[in-house]
């Protein structure tokens, strides 16, 4: 899907790419070899720098993800029965395009410990080392490439590079967070056992008790913590407030949980709360 992206929709419509693969499309321009050559040569100081750091279970995947996208690169520009997408009467259209092609195909690797390679290591590195999430990491990479490709490119088409990197960091940090997002929610109330009694009976759903203490009264609390659906959310603040109007309840997002419920699934029953 990247490489696809990368032969059939950003070369076609004069667009840029980050990282690696930016910095190969400038080879191109300059020396005319291809990207697929370029791709496989660059790799080779940052699989060096991945196996220190990524281990060597990691970087096996690398080989692979980076051969296979040299492979796929060389074979999507000599193939001649899908032809390139002509948008260049619609860069945004293009830009979006390349965009979520090329975050979906580099998410999923990511999702599954791989990397293809080129700035994709660097990366990973830096989400192991620092904590900062891939897609960004990726979206920094990129900016500074998209200023070199000023170099070949216009600065009308530079700026819709920037928002196929933009939507490429996005769609890569959504898959890697995976389908399984959910709400925490946490529930302040003196009727906390009448609440989570309905919270079983009703939505099925396992709950945690955090012990608390009032700021003002300085009076023992129970805080209800519960994950759920975001579809279970107005049925949870109807049984809630069924039970205690006065109730505080704070929800948050939870972009993924593993667990029963969300990773494998859970018997369902359910109560009529108006009967």
């Amino acid at each position: 899907m990247y490489a696809f992206s990368l032969d059939m929709i950003s070369i076609p419509n004069g667009l840029a790419d980050g990282g690696l693969s930016g910095i190969t499309l400038i080879i191109r321009y300059f020396l005319n070899i291809n990207l697929g050559v370029s791709t496989l040569v660059l790799n080779i100081p940052l699989i060096l720098i991945g196996f220190r750091f990524l281990g060597k279970r990691v970087m096996f995947y690398t080989l692979y993800g980076t051969v296979c996208l040299s492979l796929f690169l060389m074979f999507w520009s000599h193939q001649t029965i899908i032809k390139p997408l002509p948008l260049h009467h619609d860069l945004l259209l293009s830009s979006l395009a390349a965009g979520v092609l090329s975050g979906l195909g580099i998410g999923l690797v990511f999702r599954y410990n791989g990397t293809t390679g080129g700035s994709d290591i660097i990366a990973r590195v830096g989400q192991m080392k620092f904590g900062m999430s891939s897609g960004k990491g990726i979206m920094i990479m990129d900016y500074v490439v998209l200023f070199l490709s000023l170099s070949y490119l216009d600065f009308y088409h530079i700026m819709y590079s920037l928002i196929v990197s933009f939507v490429l960091a996005r769609m890569i940090d959504l898959v890697q967070e995976g389908p399984d997002r959910a709400k925490a929610v946490l529930i302040i109330s003196n009727h906390y056992q009448e609440i989570t009694k309905l919270i079983d009976i009703t939505l099925d759903r396992g709950w945690t008790y955090l012990n608390a203490e009032g700021g003002y009264q300085n009076d023992k609390k129970q805080i209800i913590y519960i994950m759920i659906q975001p579809r279970e959310i107005p049925q949870l603040k109807q049984l809630i407030k069924a039970v205690d109007t006065k109730a505080f309840v704070t929800v948050l997002d939870a972009h993924e949980v593993i667990g029963e419920g969300f990773s494998y699934k859970r018997k369902k029953y359910h109560v009529n709360l108006h009967k």
